[in-house]
């Protein structure tokens, strides 16, 4: 009790003392308690109820912010194992507990540098939210670096694996799901919130809800056009929604119901991987290879940070060695 008394002196002091007066107020302390027996008062409040407490104020901030119910699950869920790990309240939390947090937690579950750095950036938010707000006066997490990780080029589809896809489907639905993910680029999510009176067919375009509830439009081609028209022909029922189960009661289309048919798919079709943000991914990759501004990219995708769009748009070697010969010689 006594360590952890010292601990909370020094976090409180942060903002005040660099790192060599900190190791005096220790000392200081330690000689000043030494005989002493410091215990805990009854009626202090549970840190666990403080923590939790303060867990949900968090994530109350996070639905404001605009975060997706399925964002704020995995806030909750990879901070919850933190705390409850740990045992001990916030403010007494420091640097070196989350080091070691975090290397065990990798250690044990043999997970990779992506999975830890966000579970770096996850902590990073809430920490800074609880700085924010002034329940600590320093975030523990700000001396834990990103974490490094390599730059794998991730896959898309060729060509030649689109035209096998389109061969291989059975149902005008999955047929014009491909179509629309391939030429739109849209989220699944997205995707299965579309309602039939979202497509302009005359302008070829449609208006989706991205990340955070915001409005954009995008575009589609010819052959999409058609394959929705004589998709929304043959249904018989009075859904609104754009794309629906194939059998009755002709129920809205959810994630998992897309994520499944891709998946059957591919395996039909002989084609690796097949989901649906690989679609979104080659199109990415496609646009930016012929050519388009990769500010448009963005804007198409949906992209709040161009740095994202940069992860999703593979640069193809070919290109760059032509662009050079071409421009420097």
């Amino acid at each position: 009790m006594k360590n952890s008394l010292i601990k909370e002196v020094q976090h409180a002091m942060l903002g005040v003392l660099d790192q060599r007066q900190q190791e005096f107020l220790k000392a200081a302390m330690l000689r000043c308690l030494e005989g002493y027996e410091v215990k805990e008062e009854k009626n202090r409040s549970d840190s666990s109820e403080d923590n939790f407490r303060l867990l949900d104020a968090f994530l109350s901030a996070k639905r404001v912010e605009g975060c997706s119910e399925k964002t704020i699950k995995y806030y909750q869920t990879t901070i919850e194992k933190l705390l409850k790990t740990l045992g001990k309240p916030i403010i007494d939390i420091m640097t070196d507990d989350l080091r070691e947090y975090l290397a065990d937690y990798q250690e044990q579950n043999n997970s990779s540098k992506v999975t830890m750095d966000n579970m770096r950036r996850i902590l990073s938010s809430f920490f800074s939210w609880l700085e924010d707000e002034d329940y600590i006066v320093k975030s523990p997490v700000r001396r834990i670096h990103k974490v490094k990780c390599a730059n794998m080029i991730k896959e898309t589809f060729t060509d030649e694996a689109l035209e096998i896809l389109r061969d291989t489907c059975t149902s005008l639905r999955n047929l014009a799901m491909i179509e629309l993910l391939a030429s739109a680029g849209i989220r699944v999510g997205e995707l299965v919130l579309l309602n039939r009176q979202d497509i302009n067919f005359n302008e070829r375009s449609c208006i989706v809800f991205g990340k955070g509830d915001k409005q954009r439009e995008v575009y589609f081609d010819a052959r999409t056009k058609l394959h929705l028209q004589q998709y929304l022909s043959l249904r018989s029922d009075n859904n609104e929604a754009l794309f629906v189960s194939l059998k009755a009661p002709f129920s809205r289309l959810q994630i998992s119901g897309v994520e499944k048919a891709m998946r059957k798919l591919g395996d039909l079709a002989s084609v690796k991987k097949v989901h649906p943000h690989k679609f979104r991914r080659t199109l990415a990759t496609m646009a930016i290879d012929k050519g388009m501004p990769i500010e448009q990219v963005q804007n198409l995708l949906g992209h709040k940070n161009i740095n994202t769009t940069m992860q999703y748009a593979m640069v193809n070697t070919a290109n760059v060695k032509n662009s050079h010969r071409k421009i420097i010689g």
